[in-house]
């Protein structure tokens, strides 16, 4: 069997193994999930300084091991999309990531006529899009912004909400019924009320039959500072060596950010990758307010960053110059 080979077999078949829980996640459960054996192109690679919170592991782990479509909300940076992607990497499981923004149309997801070649003759043929794609094979699909997608995009995804999940393409005359390793996921920064806060733009009031099919709905927020702390030092360790306690204070800040961002104080918020891209950006240019500057600062709006400033003096203990 040849390599190719090898890899649609493993993206048609069922998973051939089990992994504990308990062992690969480090939390206290008894749970076997199914997993493969082997992986192929379209699983995530993982990132073995990666920290799982609890909670929302058992949930994706659960619409993993018993077919149950799992939606993970919360603040952006908080690491939604990535969580169910090292999840699927650690389970051998393809996972496909499609960003439901504004341009994304029904013709997208579901395919369309395109002129082709053959033979030296152009013939019109149908080419399906990703979720008929994905519904055929062994895949995680994670539907990222969900509550940003455009209605018609919604209605379509509506069809494969169902437990059976079954996708009619009418163009087609076919019904497509979904390989039983198939697994949605979706991600979102609200619980599909829309912008209730002013903080997204852009998003969607969710139908709420549509709501209800998805069988289970997780929080996850900002992780603990030491965790935070310890994830960096994991991803840049010569800086976390030299420069510890300025670690600390780096994200002291970037939790003082969070927050303010959650009152509504500044519109843009410190992920935890913007406070890895500070700790290698210093490395580069070998001081920290030229570095915060660069990573962050430069991005906030004018009339906040005096309140940034204030931010960076209480958890550096250093006037940052505006």
């Amino acid at each position: 069997m040849t390599v190719s080979a090898k890899l649609i077999s493993a993206e048609t078949g069922m998973p051939d193994t089990t992994v504990s829980v308990r062992k690969v996640f480090d939390i206290d459960s008894d749970w076997e999930v199914p997993a493969f054996s082997q992986g192929t192109e379209h699983v995530p690679v993982a990132d073995p300084a990666y920290r799982f919170d609890p909670d929302t592991t058992l949930a994706i782990l659960a619409g993993f091991a018993f077919n149950r479509r799992v939606m993970v909300q919360g603040y952006h940076g908080t690491g939604k999309s990535t969580h169910i992607e090292q999840v699927a990497s650690r389970l051998n499981w393809p996972c496909i990531r499609i960003n439901l923004d504004s341009h994304v149309s029904r013709i997208d997801l579901i395919g369309k006529d395109a002129i082709v070649l053959k033979d030296g003759k152009q013939v019109t043929e149908y080419r399906e899009g990703l979720l008929p794609w994905a519904l055929q094979r062994a895949c995680a699909l994670v539907f990222d912004e969900y509550d940003a997608g455009r209605p018609d995009v919604m209605f379509v995804i509506q069809r494969v909400l169902e437990v059976e999940g079954k996708l009619t393409l009418l163009d087609q005359n076919r019904v497509i019924h979904p390989h039983p390793a198939f697994r949605l996921f979706a991600t979102s920064n609200t619980v599909g009320l829309g912008d209730t806060t002013g903080l997204y733009h852009g998003t969607h009031a969710l139908n709420q039959g549509q709501l209800d099919r998805w069988n289970i709905v997780a929080t996850l927020n900002y992780l603990p500072a030491e965790e935070e702390e310890a994830i960096i030092a994991a991803k840049v360790p010569a800086f976390a060596a030299a420069k510890k306690d300025a670690l600390h204070g780096m994200v002291a800040l970037a939790n003082l950010t969070r927050q303010s961002f959650m009152h509504g104080d500044i519109s843009t918020v410190m992920s935890p990758r913007t406070v890895i891209s500070w700790a290698e950006n210093a490395q580069i240019f070998g001081n920290l307010e030229s570095a915060f500057r660069l990573t962050f600062l430069n991005k906030c709006d004018e009339n906040e960053r005096p309140v940034i400033a204030e931010l960076y003096q209480r958890c550096m203990g250093v006037e940052l110059p505006l």
